[in-house]
């Protein structure tokens, strides 16, 4: 194994202090201030379109805190946690879908979170949108799913508007730089107008999931804004896993060793694993053939002294311009 360039391996890890939850009083405030918004609108949205968003909350205390239930008041929305436990720091997001397929107008609800630790609580947060019906999606959102790497993607969206015959679409907003967006009227009459829009993911995106609001700017002067999702997840035609590895805790000189599985789409080779620093603690047996999967075993001999070690290993593919990356961390305490 090779190394890339010299840097410190060992490094203290420091971390904002979290405050204790003073348990004095049976309040919901301490519950509150754990999360980003304490109310949601989603404004006005087309009837049929795919309504949601990821609420976050952070457990800032340190007592772990446990999620209990999660519901809404109206038929309208539902929710549902990443998660239910949250350590000290930990954060999670509480994923709200508003339906604009059953339910139409101004809709209001409340998003409901019982906490039953460290104590009780109960979180309300107010919902609301407006769910025009002159305006329809078909499908309800830009979902590209997955998408392999280096590959681009197009979905098309049919909107079709009923009322005034001369509405027009105008324009786009928001769009990545990453996507295009082709807009086609497709039919007009005295009821109304249908577009078809066709929205281009660029090849060259990057690896992981995105998500966001694009906007479709009407000429109509009172709500002249159509919101629409898009989102997508833009998968590796290798991956390291794991992608972090975690070596426990250590004594200075002792030796321990676990696989790292790197798997592809199609057979590939390794042509070298580099690492971050000048230590030489790890070792990392690379295999000389070609296929799928490879099963790396990685080594550690950990150095003198304690504290936190990071190392970062660079994974060069053989004809593959982008390396792939992988972490080991293990603590090193001296013995007793």
């Amino acid at each position: 194994m090779m190394k890339r360039h010299a840097s410190l391996a060992v490094i203290a890890v420091l971390l904002l202090v979290p405050a204790p939850l003073f348990a004095a009083k049976q309040s919901s405030e301490w519950a509150l201030k754990m999360f980003e918004e304490t109310s949601h609108n989603f404004g006005v949205v087309a009837k049929g379109s795919d309504v949601s968003h990821r609420l976050k909350v952070t457990n800032i205390y340190e007592e772990t805190v446990q999620i209990a239930d999660v519901k809404t008041s109206c038929g309208c929305t539902a929710a549902k946690p990443s998660q239910t436990t949250l350590n000290s720091l930990e954060t999670a997001y509480i994923e709200i879908v508003m339906d604009t397929k059953k339910f139409s107008r101004q809709k209001d609800s409340s998003l409901i979170i019982t906490f039953s630790a460290p104590q009780y609580a109960e979180v309300r947060i107010p919902i609301s949108a407006y769910i025009r019906t002159d305006v329809v999606m078909e499908p309800g959102s830009v979902n590209f799913g997955a998408v392999d790497q280096g590959t681009a993607a197009t979905r098309t969206i049919e909107v079709s508007y009923a009322g005034r015959p001369d509405w027009k679409i105008v324009g786009i907003e928001n769009l990545p730089d990453t996507m295009k967006a082709e807009l086609t009227e497709t039919s007009r009459t005295a009821q109304g107008v249908n577009y078809s829009l066709k929205v281009h993911l660029d090849a060259k995106v990057s690896v992981g999931p995105f998500r966001g609001l694009i906007n479709l700017v009407t000429d109509d002067a009172n709500n002249p804004y159509v919101p629409l999702l898009v989102e997508g997840d833009v998968v590796p035609d290798i991956i390291v896993n794991p992608g972090v590895v975690s070596l426990g805790m250590l004594t200075p000189g002792q030796q321990k060793t676990m696989n790292v599985v790197v798997r592809g789409k199609k057979p590939f080779r390794i042509e070298r694993v580099e690492c971050e620093s000048d230590l030489n603690a790890f070792q990392v047996r690379i295999p000389q053939d070609e296929k799928t999967v490879h099963v790396l075993p990685l080594t550690i001999s950990t150095p003198d002294g304690s504290g936190t070690l990071v190392e970062e290993f660079t994974i060069t593919i053989d004809g593959r311009d982008e390396p792939v990356t992988f972490k080991a961390i293990c603590k090193v305490v001296s013995g007793t």
